[in-house]
């Protein structure tokens, strides 16, 4: 029986993903250990690493114990056999990210964008990938490709950015248009889906099927993985979580609704909160800033250290309403917000015991990630990594995402 020609290529590219994740995973590991583990033919391993050899992905290492008879040739992910740039789009910068193919980062840069424009911007981007590479000493063989990340909603399938809160840009052909400037593979999404495609394949959400990351700062974002799947929702708005309602009759959000979970728990809502104290003579000064407001908690301002206190605990319902929906085996807090501490994070934690169904609480499935400036970025050169390592049969074709 004869199959097409389509068929075979894609259980090739099946089992060379295969393959490549157990090395990833297990590495190093030898070729028969492979074929244990996958269930492939050694002649199938044998062939696949080879291929992997030539691209320059894996390499052969020194032999590893032997049980007796000739030892065996190990094989590991060779994290300089290519590279990647991400970049994270902010409201004034682009920050960018060059790594490896273990995702750690080698270098990065931060540039402020020239305007809202989408030609200006994607001519920044540009610019910036090309310098950046250039300094860096990468030639444009060894990229990989460029991921960039960024607020909105984001069809990730057609690589176009359907709407930007922070651009007012609409179904902006994002991808297309960088991809012709730079002459490299380009991919796109939204922020947080970003942060939660690198943590499952390079965080704490490896060999994770079921779990959530949930980012606080600016806003407040949800990524979902079930059944080991990235979950986008039909139309690609899965994981508004900041934009579940808290109270109708509550403040206004940047969305344009009222009571959000944002407006109570984003830094615009903490700010806001923090001049309302002020107003009412509760708050020592007037603060325009987060990090104002974190410097005044720490200086021992009790009305300061209350705001943080109550959006902690908003927030904890918020993520026991995960939980009691989602019963995820972890939930991966991160993002600028983490950098508040304990003055948001154990009020959090005992509004989550509170608020959580008994049978389905777990204080050990909740775990905060520190914060660096460059993990956005390297969130976005995650995009490029999973193309190189996911399964072709579990690449998704819905559109994108969240914030």
């Amino acid at each position: 029986m004869t199959h097409p020609t389509g068929n075979r290529e894609l259980i090739r590219a099946i089992n060379r993903s295969h393959v490549l994740n157990a090395i990833k995973a297990y590495g190093p590991i030898g070729r028969a250990d492979i074929a244990r583990r996958t269930g492939l033919s050694p002649a199938t391993v044998t062939s696949l690493s080879a291929k992997l050899i030539s691209q320059n992905l894996v390499f052969e290492k020194s032999a590893g114990d032997s049980s007796g008879g000739r030892p065996p040739i190990l094989l590991v992910i060779n994290p300089k056999g290519g590279y990647v740039v991400g970049i994270k789009l902010t409201e004034t910068n682009a920050v960018c990210a060059l790594t490896d193919l273990e995702a750690t980062v080698i270098a990065k840069a931060s540039m402020p964008l020239s305007g809202h424009n989408p030609i200006r911007v994607v001519e920044d981007l540009a610019h910036m990938v090309t310098t950046f590479i250039r300094e860096q000493k990468i030639s444009k063989k060894q990229l990989l490709g460029v991921g960039v990340g960024l607020a909105g909603i984001v069809d990730a399938n057609e690589g176009i950015l359907r709407q930007s809160p922070i651009y007012g840009w609409d179904n902006v052909p994002l991808r297309q248009m960088l991809q012709s400037k730079l002459n490299v593979p380009i991919y796109i999404e939204n922020d947080v889906n970003t942060l939660t495609l690198t943590e499952r394949w390079f965080g704490p959400g490896q060999g994770v099927d079921n779990f959530l990351t949930v980012t606080v700062g600016r806003g407040v974002g949800l990524g979902i993985v079930v059944n080991g799947q990235f979950y986008r929702g039909q139309n690609g708005g899965a994981g508004e979580l900041g934009h579940t309602t808290i109270d109708p009759k509550g403040p206004l959000c940047a969305c344009g609704k009222h009571g959000c979970l944002e407006a109570y728990v984003g830094d615009p809502g903490l700010v806001r909160a923090a001049n309302e104290e002020y107003e009412r003579g509760h708050l020592s000064v007037k603060v325009e800033t987060i990090e104002e407001l974190l410097q005044l908690a720490q200086s021992g301002d009790t009305s300061a250290i209350k705001i943080f206190k109550k959006a902690g605990s908003i927030l904890g319902i918020a993520i026991a309403n995960l939980i009691n929906l989602f019963n995820p085996k972890k939930i991966i807090i991160s993002g600028e917000g983490t950098r508040e501490g304990d003055y948001l994070f154990i009020s959090m934690k005992e509004s989550i015991q509170q608020n959580t169904m008994p049978g389905l609480f777990d204080p050990k499935i909740v775990e905060i990630i520190p914060w660096g400036d460059d993990v956005w970025a390297r969130g976005a050169a995650g995009l490029v990594l999973r193309e190189l390592f996911e399964s072709p049969i579990h690449k998704q074709t819905p559109t994108a995402a969240t914030m």
